[in-house]
């Protein structure tokens, strides 16, 4: 049972990765730092990956469910 839902959950992981193949976050760096006045930057980091690894993650997931259910009959 075990097994199954790890699977279900790569499965799962693996629609996610292949829809959204990137994502940013920002960050705030402080530029100047003079007494009362201060200036900011916000730096964008994106965050990619290939849609590769997403068919991987979704193909393993039902190989995975495959599995537990040939165990359990």
């Amino acid at each position: 049972m075990k097994t199954r839902t790890i699977g279900i959950v790569m499965i799962i992981l693996g629609i996610i990765m292949l829809l959204y193949t990137s994502f940013n976050y920002v960050t705030t760096e402080k530029v100047v730092d003079i007494g009362p006045i201060q200036i900011n930057k916000e730096v964008n980091h994106p965050v990619k990956w290939s849609p590769i690894i997403g068919i991987i993650l979704a193909v393993g997931g039902v190989v995975l469910i495959v599995a537990g259910t040939k165990k359990e009959a």
